[in-house]
């Protein structure tokens, strides 16, 4: 299966989750509250975010090593590679990591009463949305623009270097909040709910 593909067969189950959550929000509680289940639901949770995040710090310092080597073949093959691990990879962990951590969360109570757990929820979603906002159409272009290059190329056009230093900058932004999550997953502050701090 393409790459391409991959990508919107997970956005599509993302979708589907917020759209079942939105339009069925009683039975996806139901569905969800199994107490029972808490500590087999931890693991799953934190394995997955664990591989999602080395994945995306992995994939940070390979893009970098390989942009600072200046060969277009190293490039090019580690580009090829990254995306498909953000494919085939990291997308499973995403919508295995954001389930089991809905779910812990209507174990625990209401989500967004728990200050630490609404914070990282939404330290969480952001990273999601620098990801599909701006990645995913960076690496559309970074595409498009590889598929012009001859393989045997000494040097690649400085549109594509740009786009790939730019992609560089966008997944350090995007893994940025998910060290916080992980600072807060492990050491849970009492934080006031995030409502109050509006209010």
């Amino acid at each position: 299966m393409k790459t391409k593909s991959v990508l919107w067969f997970f956005l599509l189950i993302m979708v589907g989750m917020i759209l079942f959550a939105l339009a069925f929000p009683a039975q996806l509680d139901t569905l969800l509250d199994r107490p029972s289940l808490y500590r087999h639901v931890l693991f799953v949770h934190i394995v997955a975010a664990t591989l999602f995040f080395a994945n995306a710090v992995i994939g940070i310092l390979w893009e970098y090593r390989s942009l600072a080597s200046g060969r277009p073949d190293t490039i090019l093959h580690t580009y090829d590679t990254v995306a498909w691990l953000d494919a085939g990879f990291s997308s499973p962990m995403i919508v295995i990591t954001v389930t089991a951590g809905i779910m812990m969360g209507v174990m625990l109570g209401d989500m967004w009463q728990i200050g630490w757990l609404s914070l990282a929820f939404l330290l969480f979603i952001f990273s999601g949305l620098v990801w599909v906002v701006v990645d995913i159409p960076t690496q559309y272009r970074i595409k498009k623009l590889i598929a012009d290059v001859d393989p045997g190329a000494e040097q690649l056009p400085r549109e594509l270097m740009r786009l790939l230093s730019l992609r560089l900058w966008i997944s350090m932004v995007g893994v940025a909040p998910l060290f916080v999550v992980f600072v807060l997953m492990v050491y849970k502050p009492e934080l006031a709910p995030l409502a109050q701090w509006f209010g």
